[in-house]
């Protein structure tokens, strides 16, 4: 998923973590763990309060060997 911004987010990952990259040049801007493989497609939506949220579902992956969960989870951009 790409922000306006020119920020990269991936999750689709053989491990448990989301990663956020700068689109112009492909540097890591910040990386966090989720409780579980984010084997999904970050989404991003406008909250009441007027900032940008990505959102993603943390549900892992047998097959891929990530930890398996049943969570969702939001970041707020800044």
């Amino acid at each position: 998923m790409t922000t306006a911004g020119d920020v990269v987010f991936q999750a689709a990952t053989a491990d448990n973590f989301i990663r956020a990259y700068d689109v112009n040049n492909g540097k890591l801007l910040w990386e966090n763990e989720l409780p579980a493989g984010g084997q999904a497609t970050p989404s991003t939506y406008m909250g009441a309060d007027n900032k940008q949220y990505v959102v993603i579902a943390a549900g892992g992956h047998g097959s891929l060997g990530t930890k398996t969960g049943d969570a969702v989870v939001a970041y707020r951009l800044k």
